[in-house]
């Protein structure tokens, strides 16, 4: 589906140098508009309050300030605007912390610019996006088994087949799995048949009531 507008964008990062960077990488962006871009906390919140982006393009370390907290701020604000964290931060404390606090997305500072933009769309939509380098551990959280792999639903499954029932579950369609897990269509296509078949479900609508009463589906709390 084709927006009607542009996907309204503010950068909240306190190194200006990478403020300008991405500015100027999102300004080449069709279909994107970049509203404005802060360094703390409190320009964050204000910001977002003035000009109602979109998207938040949110560091986790802004000059001893938390985006955790502007993070957490913003979502009870402005529930509506999608908190993307772009961050040098990839360790498991800060991702969960950034999942808790309502972040759609999670990329670190190594993503490509076209992974950020692919980003930039996805939770626009209200999908769940998180870069490669932490996807698995963001799924695993999502799916409640994080640090207790031995221990979760269907151990016949592999890791990558858990996170594509976890989204399966949330009722992602192909494409939006595809998207959120960097796959090809192609590829979650034959993941899903694959579950399909290892759990003996007999079509997706059974394979989700399936996944839901094991527990997947739902974000941890």
């Amino acid at each position: 589906m084709t927006r009607e507008r542009a996907i309204t964008v503010a950068v909240v990062d306190d190194h200006p140098l990478f403020r300008r960077g991405i500015t100027s990488l999102l300004e080449t962006l069709d279909g994107v508009e970049v509203v404005g871009d802060a360094e703390t906390v409190d320009a964050a919140v204000a910001l977002v309050a003035e000009r109602t982006p979109d998207v938040v393009l949110m560091d986790l370390d802004l000059a001893g300030e938390s985006g955790i907290d502007a993070t957490r701020t913003i979502m009870r604000q402005h529930p509506r605007t999608a908190v993307l964290v772009l961050t040098m931060l990839g360790d498991d404390q800060s991702l969960f912390a950034a999942m808790r606090a309502g972040a759609r997305g999670y990329l670190l500072k190594v993503a490509t610019p076209r992974e950020v933009e692919r980003a930039i769309h996805a939770v626009a939509e209200g999908e769940l996006l998180f870069g490669a380098d932490v996807a698995a551990r963001a799924m695993a959280y999502l799916s409640g088994s994080a640090g207790d792999a031995s221990a979760r639903p269907f151990p016949e499954l592999t890791e990558r087949e858990s996170e594509v029932l976890e989204l399966v579950a949330r009722g992602l369609d192909n494409g939006s799995i595809a998207r959120t897990l960097f796959l090809t269509n192609k590829t979650v296509r034959n993941y899903v048949y694959g579950i399909l078949t290892k759990l003996g479900a007999s079509d997706r609508s059974a394979l989700i009531v399936m996944a839901r009463d094991a527990g997947f589906g739902s974000v941890r709390r």
